[in-house]
């Protein structure tokens, strides 16, 4: 039965600070404790984890409790152990969740991992409603924009890959574990004689350890097959046929392999006929595999998107979203502009090029947002000479001077390009004729320029004229990564994209309370403007 959490509003006779030693109190009221309690413990909206509870039977722990500690487990970087250790014997971790006197109530680890569970489930199980996590990230950052003053109206953006709790393994160790998995659900009265001998030490250390180079492919193609000998037998039993494990081993060779019908067996594709969407792991089943620049990973992607207003004393995170790591820089960005917008009030973005896309410029415009770019993806043509040195109008995109100032005859634009028609005399004698756009007709040389590389043109210009600005504008959040790969999202101890996405949701938040209290307690030098002396005169 669900049941909010009030009692820390009421003063306790046996408080341990009704007895504290004055100077001791002082120390108390100036940690990070007394500013966690009031600014986040006490802002927990316990409503929404109702539908985690019943309407009968015992009482829940306390919501605001339970999620507390996991923001300060994150913040602290404690393992489950060390969290309940302080959370029994730490007064400052105490005091942070409401309680004011040791040992007031206990809290099993159990009860924290069935927590966890409800609100996995309720994610699994509910995909159209909003992230509980994502639901008090909002709220606290709602509450933090009030307390400090903070600027939305400029924000950047950045991804970063990171790994779930998988490991690195080639196809031969992924074919093992899917194998294995497999026949552990099987019966031993219907397994056959090879397949119960998966189950010993020795036939992984044959398989994946003592294999020979030249032995690798048809070592494979053994355990490919043993798999689609695992898969028969659990499709004669109506439970196991629907079970995660056939799933999982029916996805993996057809991902991995083709039928010999002729053989009548299964033989390994090409490794480069094999997509990046393929399992990459026998227990994560969302994982995908990405290269990005030289960095190889299996796993998924975190965008975040921070404020980054030069008058702001801090910054705060005000938007985060994870996926498969296959889903492009670009992609993400255009689903999330509107929320951000919506939500933030966002009007200017600083993305690096990897975000550059006509898309994210089109979203974006019609969310009233301006993207700003550091750089851009590609490379600018050398062979023909530039688009910008072709005079062309702003507004109608008509092509008004060539490159040698020459007026062109006619001018249009159709069919996504703005051609103009030049007089052949002109064209020929004109220094330019070898490197230009234009290509000769029977009466005059036509040029032809898409509007797509105009727009990226002025892209460009505008890029190249605020370029210093937007790179320090942008440059930061590489800061906020780093700082969030650090306490824990460079491989995160939990599998499948609803977890990851729960756990990097209660990271996220993590760096922004510390953000919060640095500053509640003066961490952070104010940014003062600076007024002007020239012209001034000093008073006699």
């Amino acid at each position: 039965m669900f049941k909010s959490n009030n009692q820390h509003t009421q003063q306790s006779l046996f408080a341990s600070t009704n007895w504290m030693n004055p100077k001791i109190k002082e120390k108390l009221l100036n940690s990070w404790a007394p500013y966690f309690y009031e600014n986040v413990f006490s802002k927990i909206d316990e409503e929404p984890f109702s539908a985690l509870y019943g309407t009968t039977g015992n009482p829940n722990f306390p919501i605001n409790i339970m999620l507390s500690l996991e923001y300060i487990k994150h913040m602290k970087g404690y393992s489950d152990t060390e969290l309940l250790d302080h959370f029994y014997f730490d007064y400052l971790v105490n005091y942070a969740v409401g309680m004011r006197t040791l040992g007031e109530i206990n809290l099993s680890e159990r009860t924290l991992y069935y927590f966890r569970e409800r609100v996995y489930q309720y994610c699994l199980e509910n995909p159209l409603q909003e992230d509980l996590i994502f639901g008090q990230f909002m709220n606290l950052l709602e509450e933090f924009k009030n307390l400090s003053n903070i600027k939305f109206e400029e924000q950047r953006t950045d991804t970063t890959m990171f790994m779930s709790n998988i490991k690195k393994s080639g196809r031969m160790s992924l074919a093992y574990d899917v194998l294995k998995k497999a026949v552990k659900v099987i019966s031993k009265e219907n397994l056959t004689d090879t397949l119960s001998k998966v189950l010993e030490p020795k036939f992984k250390t044959d398989a994946l350890y003592l294999a020979k180079d030249d032995a690798w492919d048809s070592k494979l193609e053994e355990l490919l097959n043993l798999c689609n000998e695992a898969y028969g037998i659990l499709l004669q039993d109506k439970q196991l046929a629907i079970s995660d494990e056939a799933r999982i081993i029916k996805r993996f060779i057809e991902e991995q392999s083709t039928f010999d019908a002729e053989n009548k067996k299964v033989i390994p594709k090409k490794k480069t006929d094999l997509k990046s969407s393929s399992l990459q792991s026998a227990y994560d089943e969302d994982a995908t595999f990405r290269i990005k620049g030289k960095t190889k990973q299996s796993g998924y992607v975190l965008e975040i998107s921070e404020t980054c207003g030069k008058e702001n004393d801090f910054q705060l995170i005000t938007d985060y979203v994870v996926a498969p790591n296959i889903i492009s820089d670009v992609e993400l960005l255009e689903a999330r502009l509107e929320k951000i917008h919506t939500e933030t009030g966002c009007t200017d973005m600083y993305v690096d090029g990897g975000f550059h896309s006509e898309t994210v410029h089109n979203k974006a415009n019609e969310n009233g947002i301006n993207i700003h770019l550091t750089n851009m993806s590609g490379t600018e043509p050398k062979k023909k000479i530039a688009v910008s040195a072709y005079e062309i109008d702003e507004e109608t995109n008509l092509i008004l001077k060539c490159p040698n100032k020459i007026t062109p005859l006619r001018a249009s634009v159709k069919s996504g390009q703005t051609i103009a028609h030049f007089p052949i005399e002109a064209c020929e004698s004109c220094e330019f004729k070898d490197t230009c756009q234009s290509k000769k007709q029977k009466k005059q040389c036509v040029v032809r320029i898409n509007l797509k590389a105009i727009e990226t043109n002025r892209e460009r210009s505008k890029m190249k004229s605020a370029r210093k600005e937007n790179t320090s504008m942008r440059a930061a959040i590489e800061g906020s990564i780093s700082g969030l790969k650090r306490t824990g999202l460079s491989k995160l101890k939990v599998r499948g994209k609803n977890k990851c996405s729960i756990a990097s949701g209660l990271i996220v938040t993590a760096q922004n309370i510390k953000r919060m209290i640095k500053y509640l307690q003066g961490g952070y030098v104010s940014k003062k403007v600076e007024m002007p002396t020239k012209g001034l005169v000093c008073p006699i």
